[in-house]
């Protein structure tokens, strides 16, 4: 019994062990899937044009320093230089000329004289209004109006009022109607452009003046 036991086991052992050898041999004969071959492509690059290098920059040079021939030396000379004299020691006189040297060599331009600078003469003050401090001129020189002949056959009479600028010499420049009496104005105006009167004075100067005179016309 115990024979076929043994038997047994070995037997069943065997198997098992036979089938796991198989099983193994059969794993390990299994090949692997091959490897995919990689394709290379080679590109031709482009061509690159080549860049010149830059040219090379100048340094700015510093400008030499102005040598001013006119600066006070540093240094005293050891030696004084005798005084330069251009211009000749005779200066005779003559047109276009200052001396021996021509007028345009000493920097003048010798032309024409310039003409004489008129002066326009001051315009005289404005006239002043009789009244205040400026005192009425006195008249010297009467001359009466005549009375027009048609004014008298129409029994016109009455006054005429007007205005004359007197002169610095007391002459009747200028003569303005005031109030008029149109057969009487004409007379008026002719009789009293012929009166003088005195100069009327302002500071010790005598001035124009304006004064208001009245010419009656009565029928007597």
């Amino acid at each position: 019994m115990r024979t076929r036991t043994f038997v047994f086991s070995f037997l069943v052992h065997s198997a098992v062990l036979g089938v796991a050898m198989v099983v193994r041999l059969v794993a390990t004969t299994e090949l692997p899937d091959p490897p995919i071959a990689t394709r290379f492509m080679m590109a031709a690059a482009a061509a690159v044009p080549e860049v010149p290098p830059p040219p090379p920059q100048r340094q700015p040079q510093s400008p030499s320093p102005a040598v001013n021939d006119d600066a006070a030396p540093i240094k005293a000379p050891e030696t004084i230089a005798p005084e330069r004299r251009d211009l000749p020691d005779t200066v005779p006189s003559g047109p276009g000329l200052i001396g021996d040297v021509p007028g345009d060599a000493v920097g003048l331009d010798i032309g024409q004289p310039p003409a004489p600078r008129v002066v326009a003469p001051p315009s005289p003050p404005p006239p002043l209004r009789v009244g205040g401090v400026v005192k009425p001129p006195q008249k010297v020189h009467h001359v009466a109006p005549n009375y027009p002949a048609i004014a008298q056959a129409a029994r016109v009479s009455g006054m005429v009022v007007l205005e004359a600028l007197i002169a610095e010499d007391g002459s009747v420049r200028d003569v303005k109607v005031l109030r008029s009496v149109p057969l009487l104005e004409a007379s008026a105006i002719e009789a009293v452009r012929q009166w003088r009167f005195t100069p009327t004075l302002l500071n010790g100067v005598p001035v124009q003046v304006i004064m208001t005179v009245t010419v009656r016309f009565d029928l007597n």
